[in-house]
């Protein structure tokens, strides 16, 4: 094992000591991907120094997105019951703020490049994949994103995202780049929305993203969308008009999963002078902020499916979709070999030809070449005449395949793109060019019966692993079992650190976008 291979066994070791003592059913799933991880090499998707179990988080993670001036900075201090976030009526804050638990009593706030440099949180070299998307911003990765510490209790185990105002800054693509890659890290998307402003329709480019680019995934449960500061609209003649305007704006982008909230913050609000409309309001709140809460709460649980559903995905895209793909590519390719060589050869006979006839070495329809009757009578030279032409004629095959590989290559990029697939289609469609595989060879590279069997082993137990996560979160028989709750409280890490601890941290893991 070379000294690649030798850092990522030892970061899925230590990941595996933290989750022996979390989640026994999450430690089982790392023994998963690292079988999806031998195929993975054998079939080239994988290089050596990577692994699927380190492309996704493994601690909870909540992202906080909405508009500026929504009350997301509010809200998240008054959970974390911390004065955390910067408020204000402007947009105070334009980082993405990663927040996460620390024993000490102080918070800390650190650069960007404490997450684009650590391989433990989910922004693992964000500023390479933001130099692509705008050149030259990779460098200010202090500007889009930080860290801050907290000794909030509400933290313990989870990883909170704050963003910055988003219609701030909608236009710039690489805060877009961001926002997608934190929408699709997360177990919890809270989206908030400024019930101060009358007239939601207006910013139609940022509800198109934060609501019409989200409803239509397979994950669109995870978004909570959230009408904050809703107690402006008391003064209202008919507040529930508010409400009402807001739904239908959501409405018209195809809003019907996820769930519609409205609340304001109790330390923050606008003094309502009607007791009744006053009550009304604080039940609406109280009722909306507790099952918020609920769900912020329990996202240990959302995490723990999520992980096995990537798991039983990335099973199912190697054998649905990226081998399909290799196998397209590879018969486009010995096509593309075999209809080169043969026009090479032809060519070559062609000019060959043409030589002799200049050179007056045909005589009717013999060839009678000066050379070639001492090259008859001499067995020497017929082998090493023999062995030349060999050479030739595989060395133009050769310089045929790697050049019909290459005018593949970025259809292959494109498409690895398309299929968001994890693993590098390219490089596994290169494994299969090598001159020592025959373009007939009728499967991939390292795609054969145990590769199979081993895959089918993981779909199977992708399915035990929901099970045995339903056994514990669940009780349809009404026997005696522990709560989330009191688990969570038995567990030895309750009184570990969360993931500002370098200990705890050692076993995150991130995606690159």
């Amino acid at each position: 094992m070379n000294t690649a291979g030798r850092l990522i066994e030892g970061r899925l070791k230590h990941l595996e000591t933290h989750l022996e003592q979390e989640n026994p059913v999450l430690l089982k799933t790392v023994q998963s991907f690292k079988k999806l991880d031998r195929i993975a090499y054998r079939t080239g998707l994988l290089d050596t120094d990577e692994s699927y179990a380190t492309q996704i988080p493994w601690w909870p993670l909540i992202a906080v997105l909405g508009t500026f001036s929504s009350g997301k900075s509010t809200f998240i201090n008054h959970y974390l019951g911390y004065k955390l976030q910067r408020t204000g009526n402007q947009a105070v804050d334009d980082k993405f703020t990663v927040t996460c638990y620390s024993r000490e009593k102080t918070a800390h706030a650190l650069p960007g490049v404490a997450l684009d440099s650590d391989p433990r949180f989910p922004f693992y070299q964000m500023s390479e994949d933001i130099e692509l998307v705008a050149k030259g911003e990779g460098q200010r990765i202090d500007s889009y994103l930080q860290l801050k510490t907290c000794p909030s209790e509400q933290l313990r185990g989870k990883i909170l995202i704050d963003s910055p105002g988003f219609d701030a800054d909608a236009q710039r693509t690489s805060t877009l780049k961001i926002t997608d890659h934190i929408i699709d890290l997360s177990d919890l998307v809270l989206v908030f929305f400024d019930a101060r402003h009358p007239e939601p329709g207006a910013m139609h480019d940022t509800l198109d993203h934060l609501v019409s680019n989200t409803i239509n995934r397979n994950d669109a449960g995870k978004f909570l969308y959230i009408l904050n500061q809703i107690d402006s609209a008391a003064r209202e003649d008919n507040p529930e008009e508010v409400v009402a305007a807001w739904q239908r704006a959501l409405g018209e982008r195809g809003l019907t999963a996820g769930r519609f909230y409205t609340i304001y913050n109790p330390e923050a609000a606008v003094p309502i002078a009607d007791d009744n409309l006053r009550q009304r309001f604080e039940r609406k709140r109280d009722a909306d902020l507790e099952e918020i809460h609920n769900r912020m709460h329990e996202v240990e649980i959302e995490r723990a499916y999520r992980i096995v559903g990537v798991l039983e995905r990335t099973a199912r895209d190697i054998e649905e979709q990226a081998i399909p793909a290799i196998s397209e590519a590879i018969s486009r390719w010995k096509k593309r070999v075999l209809w080169g060589d043969a026009l090479a050869y032809g060519l070559l006979l062609i000019t060959l030809f043409s030589i002799s006839i200049k050179q007056g070495y045909w005589n009717g329809l013999s060839f009678t070449p000066p050379w070639l009757e001492s090259l008859m009578t001499n067995q020497a030279a017929q082998l090493g005449s023999a062995l030349g032409v060999i050479a030739v004629l595989l060395g133009i095959h050769f310089i045929i395949r790697s050049l019909s590989a290459r005018s593949l290559l970025r259809q292959l990029k494109k498409q690895s793109e398309k299929l968001a697939l994890r693993g590098n289609l390219a490089n596994a469609f290169l494994r299969n060019t090598k001159p020592w595989r025959s373009i007939f060879s009728t499967s991939p590279a390292g795609w054969g019966r145990g590769a199979k069997k081993r895959l089918a082993q993981v779909k199977e137990d992708a399915d035990n692993y929901v099970q045995s996560l339903n056994d514990r979160f669940t009780n349809p028989s009404g026997e005696e079992t522990f709560t989330l709750s009191e688990m969570s409280h038995q567990s030895p890490t309750t009184e570990s650190t969360a993931p500002s601890e370098a200990e705890a941290m050692d076993s995150v893991t991130a995606t690159r976008a």
